[in-house]
């Protein structure tokens, strides 16, 4: 009954501390982790472009870029929707931006635009 008794609570600590090591979280603070995941879209690099065509009804933006390197795609011409539909009042086709671009939702999305170059 005793060695019963001794597996028994063996097994129920063990099982308790498992979900710690599971998650991955191994007792640590979630601050520096969490933080660091965030970081690479604040420090983003930015994308050369030229607007091609603008939608305002759509929220929408065709833009001939060079690389999206965040994102490793090659230069083209393409459709983002843009995460502030006024940043579509600053741009008409033919101006030269700078730009960054995520996928949010499923979409890609224009979240940064500098004109005047």
């Amino acid at each position: 009954m005793k060695s019963m008794l001794t597996t028994l609570v063996l097994g129920m600590s063990l099982s308790f501390g498992m979900p710690v090591f599971a998650s991955g979280d191994h007792g640590h603070s979630h601050d520096s982790a969490a933080n660091t995941s965030i970081m690479p879209s604040m420090n983003a690099t930015m994308s050369d472009g030229q607007v091609k065509k603008v939608d305002k009804a759509q929220g929408k933006i065709t833009l001939k870029h060079g690389p999206l390197e965040n994102m490793g795609m090659p230069g083209m011409t393409m459709v983002f929707r843009v995460q502030d539909s006024s940043m579509l009042d600053q741009v008409k086709p033919g101006d030269k931006v700078r730009f960054h671009a995520e996928k949010m939702n499923g979409a890609l999305t224009v979240t940064k635009l500098e004109t005047g170059l």
